[in-house]
């Protein structure tokens, strides 16, 4: 296994991420983390970690720079700002793509909250390169349009007593015309904090990203 710090220059802004390899990946998985959490999300690093046990790659980026998330924590303007999230997540599918070591391998992405929203937008802006998304109690209605122009499968995993984010998640769901499930995690709240509520989301996760399309 082996880690690497990565540095990303998107729109001006300078963004860090931890890649993490298996000796022969199966494929990789970028991570975009919204609502204020990071690259050091302990929910996000345990899903992580299952991805990697079964061969999978790993890049959790933080979509915002140390400054903005200083800002974002008072104001939260920037984790509901999808359009540069977008950006920035379609930055580093393209780092992903230029890499010799990661070029080759099927690229899945996991976004968790707002970051879900990231994710479909930048599966719809790079759709002959992502070949499956997955949320996290994500907000996929905030990519609005762009849900009709996502190409890989969609996973959307959702607390069954997160009932609100429940009733979005199944509207945004009617707009995908991409193969996709809703799959309700039973007495999970919104961050999945109930005992064996992550761990029946990183094997979904796992399962769903192994089935990429190599082609």
């Amino acid at each position: 296994m082996t880690t690497e710090t990565i540095h990303l220059a998107a729109g001006g802004s300078e963004l860090t991420g931890d890649l993490v390899l298996p000796p022969q990946p199966r494929g990789v998985v970028l991570f975009a983390h919204g609502s204020g959490s990071s690259r050091h999300s302990p929910r996000n690093r345990a899903v992580a970690g299952a991805l990697q046990e079964v061969g999978l790659g790993t890049l959790l980026l933080d979509l915002l720079t140390e400054e903005e998330e200083r800002v974002d924590a008072v104001t939260a303007e920037h984790r509901f700002d999808i359009p540069l999230l977008g950006r920035r997540l379609v930055a580093a599918v393209d780092l992903l793509a230029a890499r010799p070591d990661t070029a080759a391998l099927p690229l899945g992405l996991f976004g968790a909250s707002t970051g879900a929203a990231a994710a479909l937008l930048a599966a719809a802006e790079r759709p002959a390169q992502v070949r499956a998304v997955v949320s996290r109690g994500g907000r996929p209605d905030l990519a609005g349009e762009a849900l009709s122009g996502v190409r890989a499968p969609v996973l959307l995993l959702v607390g069954g007593a997160d009932h609100e984010v429940l009733r979005l998640n199944r509207e945004a769901a009617a707009l995908l015309t991409a193969p996709h499930e809703v799959t309700v995690v039973p007495g999970a709240t919104h961050l999945f904090e109930e005992p064996g509520a992550l761990g029946r989301v990183a094997a979904a996760a796992a399962d769903w990203f192994l089935r990429m399309d190599p082609a």
